[in-house]
């Protein structure tokens, strides 16, 4: 985050490019003229279900505060609005609250920008615009990359980099031929530049680029065009999501917040699975090889975060990560180190500090989490699936028949249809799609209310965390190819074994109690042989996606992989990039 900034009458002045963030006339009467017009806005989007805008440069945020405020009075009815921007050197939240407090009537549309404002971390963020019907899809870092990594292909386009002469770096020959890339048939482009290598890298690239009278002091300025006529899709409405924990309560938020109406289908409820437990730690897995893997965690847990935070489910923050031979002191450094990250949101403590966070002396030091949640499942899992039609009973089959997918129930009578199907069974979805490879990993866990919860969240081996009660929650064995839910006494004594060795005053008070004031709960998790879940369409079946595979992670990946599927069900940009896409892709393994 930068504030290499310079405050002129009109507005800031970047430093790093000596340029202005907008044209010191009228920044809003800009955006209205170059941009929003100049894109065919609003006459583009009239009788589109779906729409996605494009920008190349977000700076103050401006012009998408200018596209909401259009979008809000103009969009077709039901119409859903995709945006994706790119920003290489962001401002501070404050600075463009400064910047955009200039316009006092786009208050209600910079507010939500303001609110999801992007907080230093490499890679894509995603804002939630609810009162627009709209989500804003931002990336921080090089435009190139964030143009490789985006999976949607833009109606229109604002490029809004400084002058050419200023960052020749947003207007190479490259960027423009991604930017061509990006874009649907009819795709329409505006600048207020009108460099010759611009001109030329866009006519190069495709479009056919014409002149037009420039705003305020520039006598001209550009709009281009991708030949083609634009695509008139009709998105789906209904959907059927199978399974009632976290990945399939993230599928129905998800679809429903693209205006997919959803019924869900369990055989015993909410929560009845892994998702049921009393109490879920959010914290993302660290791979110290930073690559894709862990780039997938990263964003996967800002995402969680960010939502949890607004479910009213978290009664607790912050977690350590204890040192353990396989997640040594150089590695939690490098990890630290490392951008993907939000910045001084992990941070190494020593043994003396890793006691002080815990209550309890400790002889081994570790990381701690600044962001990770404690959240209650069942505030979660009713708040996501408010207002879907949940039906409890088992399916055997489905059947597509007429454009729907068809849910059947043991006597072949129909439960639920819908025009898209999700599989969302956590260990059951094995033996519906076997190209998953996925494997059965049996879990059982400990919680009492007899013995208070002290210090923060922290993991190891094993973990401990509070209950919403105050008690404690700890564990979780990990039985492979298991699928028993007993109860097994051998597992309590193999956790608090766990817990010793972790958390050793913590165990001996759990020690202390009466066997019956703990009590033991079992589930089955389930992860292919990568342990990168199943997050997609479903093979040679249109309109079945799968969303499983989440191992012990599922609460900090459901969300993000959630809004994976639902974005690709329905044909709207998704918010993964897409070689973290591929990573997660149900049919990898037949390919």
């Amino acid at each position: 985050m930068s504030d290499d900034l310079d405050w002129t009458e009109s507005g800031p002045r970047s430093r790093r490019f000596d340029d202005v963030y907008f044209s010191a006339v009228d920044g809003l009467a800009e955006s209205r003229a170059v941009y929003l017009a100049g894109a065919g806005l609003p006459q583009a989007w009239l009788g589109r279900q779906r729409f996605t805008v494009g920008e190349l440069g977000f700076g103050t945020g401006l012009n998408i505060a200018a596209l909401l405020q259009l979008w809000r009075e103009t969009r077709p009815a039901g119409g859903r609005l995709s945006i994706f921007s790119v920003e290489a050197y962001p401002i501070t939240r404050e600075a463009a609250a400064r910047a955009l407090a200039n316009w006092p009537e786009l208050t209600d549309a910079a507010a939500p920008l303001l609110d999801g404002w992007p907080d230093g971390r490499r890679g894509f963020h995603r804002i939630d615009l609810p009162g627009f019907d709209a989500s804003l899809d931002l990336y921080i870092g090089e435009v190139a990359e964030a143009l490789a990594a985006w999976d949607g292909l833009a109606d229109a386009w604002f490029l809004d980099g400084f002058a050419p002469a200023h960052n020749p770096e947003m207007w190479r020959d490259e960027v423009l031929a991604l930017t061509a890339e990006r874009s649907a048939p009819g795709a329409r482009a505006a600048t207020f530049t009108v460099a010759g290598q611009v001109r030329r890298g866009l006519a190069t690239a495709g479009f056919e680029v014409e002149r037009r009278p420039g705003f305020g002091r520039k006598r001209e300025r550009l709009e281009a065009i991708r030949p083609g006529a634009p695509w008139a899709v009709t998105p789906p409405r209904s959907a059927v999501v199978i399974g009632a924990g976290v990945a399939g309560a993230a599928l129905v938020r998800a679809l429903q917040a693209l205006g997919v109406a959803c019924s869900l289908v369990d055989a015993d409820g909410l929560g009845s699975g892994a998702s049921g437990n009393p109490a879920a730690l959010a914290t993302p897995r660290f791979d110290a090889g930073l690559g894709p893997p862990a780039r997938l965690h990263a964003q996967a847990f800002a995402r969680a975060v960010r939502l949890y935070r607004d479910s009213g489910a978290v009664f607790a923050e912050g977690a350590l990560q204890l040192e353990t031979p396989s997640r040594s002191r150089d590695r939690f450094a490098r990890v630290a180190g490392w951008d993907g990250f939000a910045p001084e949101s992990l941070r190494l403590l020593s043994a003396a500090e890793a006691s002080l966070r815990l209550g309890e002396p400790s002889a081994i030091g570790g990381m701690e989490v600044r962001d990770a949640l404690v959240l209650e499942p069942r505030i979660v899992l009713e708040a996501w699936t408010a207002g879907c039609e949940v039906r409890i009973a088992r399916f055997v089959s489905l059947l597509r028949r007429e454009g729907l997918w068809r849910v059947l129930g043991g006597d072949g009578g129909e439960l639920a249809a819908g025009e898209i199907v999700c599989l969302a069974m956590g260990a059951d979805t094995a033996a519906f799609f076997p190209a998953g490879r996925l494997r059965h990993v049996r879990g059982q866990l400990e919680h009492t209310e007899a013995l208070a919860f002290s210090g923060t969240a922290a993991a190891w081996g094993g973990y401990a965390i509070p209950t919403p009660g105050g008690g404690v929650l700890f564990g979780a064995t990990h039985g492979r190819d298991d699928v028993g839910r007993d109860l097994r006494g051998e597992d309590r004594a193999r956790n608090l074994d766990e817990l010793a060795k972790g958390r050793p005053v913590l165990a001996a008070g759990m020690a202390a109690l009466s066997p019956d004031a703990i009590h033991s709960r079992a589930a089955i998790r389930t992860a292919p042989p990568d342990h990168m879940a199943l997050a997609g369409p479903i093979p040679g079946q249109p309109g079945a996606h799968i969303l499983t595979g989440l191992g012990g992670r599922g609460f900090t990946l459901a969300p993000l992989l959630a809004e994976h599927v639902a974005a690709l069900a329905v044909g709207a940009p998704s918010p993964l990039p897409r070689d973290l896409a591929r990573l997660v892709a149900p049919g990898r393994f037949s390919t």
